[in-house]
């Protein structure tokens, strides 16, 4: 990381430098060409890491509101493309994890993967009942280097720490949201578990899971068929209606798991969400689940029903809920940011006397805000560590609505699961 960090500020400088000797048409032609060669050399890097270097290269391939597109584009690949483990080494890993090796298990094992992400990659298979399986491999060690990067980034984050910027307590909540990933077991169980709980919503497939194929570091699943989300774009060329009811469904199944489940898939990059042309969604990669306590549901409620519409108490009750009791002892502080808060709400879940109910998620100021209030939360050190995972996964769902650029009625979001 402190390698690439200096090669791209050296690659800048000299970039820069030579601008000089340039035109301004020449000038932007060299931008766009330096911007994806910086883009191409962090993918690489990041994506040679693995582990979490490459999850925040996942982060990063959403934050289309502030990166180029280019650079976006580029860091996708991380989402579904990593390279992949030699094969030699794949049937090693997974005779080490099972006993035996994949031929000996399934009726046909393709040796390259079909997508291979962070921790894991996977395979297409058929069992030996003729059934359609994907089956996810864990890389070697991968355990060990997520707990030694975050050592790194326990040191490297010092003066943030020391300075109260950045917590201990969120970092230990994300260094144990990845770790729980690298076991398949309790993926398994996270599989089942929204599987029969998402069960209402018609429009949606979760894998099921074969226990007798699986271990702790090998996960057999049936396959899903689609697309991921960037690949249905480009592929498909959605008419707007159909980039609509998806994105309808996408909102639907978010909001249906916050308030009908009190958990979430909170690993919401475009590589997990499978496209068919009719508009069902494949929802896969269960390692990263996040279950809500009473008091997080209740803070959800509370916008739901407006509570700063409601006096000065539900308002402080809100706020304290949101980013913790010392942010009482900042009520300036509390007023702006909760002032943002309900902008950015409002914006999303309008009522009648602010505006329509289609929202129209192609307008980038919907990311921009929620980023505002990420970045002033951060800066006046109130990020509480309960909402690290549940702004990841709300991050990543705003993000694939504003590259459907869908409009969606979102009145009819809340409420009994939509069938559509």
């Amino acid at each position: 990381m402190g390698r690439l960090g200096a090669s791209l500020v050296g690659s800048y400088l000299g970039y820069q430098f030579q601008n000089l000797f340039f035109d301004r048409d020449q000038r932007e032609g060299r931008r766009q060409s330096f911007q994806n060669r910086a883009a191409r050399k962090v993918r690489e890097e990041l994506q040679s890491l693995k582990g979490p270097a490459m999850k925040l290269g996942q982060i990063l391939s959403m934050q289309s509101h502030v990166l180029p597109k280019q650079v976006t584009s580029e860091l996708a690949h991380l989402q579904m493309r990593a390279p992949a483990m030699h094969p030699t080494l794949t049937r090693t890993q997974f005779k080490a994890s099972f006993g035996k090796f994949p031929e000996e298990v399934f009726q046909t094992f393709e040796p390259e993967p079909f997508a291979a992400a962070s921790l894991g990659q996977v395979h297409r298979a058929v069992s030996k009942d003729g059934e359609e399986l994907a089956v996810k491999i864990q890389y070697p060690a991968i355990r060990s280097a997520i707990e030694n990067d975050f050592k790194l980034l326990r040191s490297a984050s010092l003066p943030a720490r020391l300075s109260g910027h950045v917590s201990e307590a969120i970092l230990a909540e994300i260094e144990q949201g990845i770790l729980k990933e690298t076991d398949y077991l309790n993926e398994g169980r996270n599989i089942d578990f929204f599987r029969e709980h998402l069960n209402p919503l018609e429009y949606l497939r979760v894998p099921a899971v074969y226990w007798d194929l699986t271990t702790d570091r090998v996960l057999t699943m049936s396959y899903l068929p689609g697309e991921p989300l960037s690949d249905f774009l480009s592929n498909r060329k959605p008419s707007q209606q159909q980039r609509d009811l998806i994105g309808f469904r996408l909102l639907n199944l978010f909001s249906f798991q916050m308030h009908g489940v009190h958990a979430i898939h909170a690993d919401p990059h475009p590589g997990n969400y499978l496209i068919q042309p009719d508009g069902t969604i494949g929802l896969v990669d269960f390692g990263c689940v996040k279950r809500f306590s009473a008091e997080f549901i209740d803070t959800m409620k509370l916008f739901r029903q407006r509570a700063w519409l409601q006096g000065e108490e539900p308002s402080r009750r809100l706020v304290r809920l949101i980013w913790g009791p010392e942010i009482l002892k900042k009520p300036k502080v509390a007023h702006r940011i909760l002032a943002d808060a309900i902008e950015f709400y409002e914006l999303l879940f309008p009522s009648p006397s602010t505006g329509g109910p289609q929202v129209d998620f192609g307008d980038v100021r919907i990311l921009k805000r929620m980023a505002h209030i990420w970045e002033a939360s951060m800066r006046n050190k109130l990020v509480n560590p309960d909402w690290a995972f549940y702004s990841r996964a709300e991050l990543g769902l705003y993000n694939q609505l504003h590259q459907l650029r869908a409009r969606v009625d979102t009145s009819k979001v809340f409420g009994a699961p939509d069938r559509r």
